[in-house]
Order: C-alpha cells, then structure tokens, then sequence
C-alpha cells in the first residue's frame, strides 16, 4: 500500500464491459519522509469515492481486485482509503482539516 494525492480524473465513453461505471482518478505517490509527490501519476479505480487534491491510500497488483467495486475486474491500481491525518515518528505530517 502507498499513500498517494488525487491529481485528476479520467473519462472514457469507450471501454471494456468489465469497467463500466468505475471511476478513474490520477493519482501521484507521495513520500512520506518529505510529504511531496514523487514519481509517476498513476490512473486508479477509486473505491471510496475520493475526490480531487485528497490524500488516499493506494494498493496495486492483485489487492487491487480485492475491493467490492474491482472484484474480477481488470485492475492494476485501486484507491481503498481517504486519509484523516498521518502521525510519522510522533509528529503529524498531514491533517485533512
């Protein structure tokens, strides 16, 4: 799992029976360490409902397909969570307040 920011969305009128009426979001890592994003912008199925500029958590390969909305489905990355805040070694780095 990775937490990660929502960078924009996705729309596709053409697509495979299997993905209908799943949104894609882009989504881009971020690193803890730093809290800024790093690395490339990935297109992920959102299973929670995330929206724009939320920091969610992340799962990819198979876990994927673990969720009520990708089970079976062609998916590679999926949003599973929207994060509240995250305390790193007694300090918080994020707060979505």
């Amino acid at each position: 799992m990775q937490i990660a920011r929502v960078v924009g969305t996705v729309v596709s009128t053409t697509k495979s029976d299997r993905i209908m009426g799943l949104k894609m979001l882009l989504v881009k890592p971020i690193d803890l360490e730093t809290f800024e994003e790093k690395g490339n912008i990935l297109v992920a199925f959102d299973a929670v409902g995330a929206g724009e500029g939320e920091v969610v958590m992340i799962c990819s390969g198979s876990s994927s397909r673990n969720t009520a909305l990708t089970d079976g489905k062609p998916s590679d990355t999926s949003i599973i969570a929207i994060i509240d805040y995250i305390d790193l070694r007694n300090k918080r780095i994020f707060s979505k307040q």
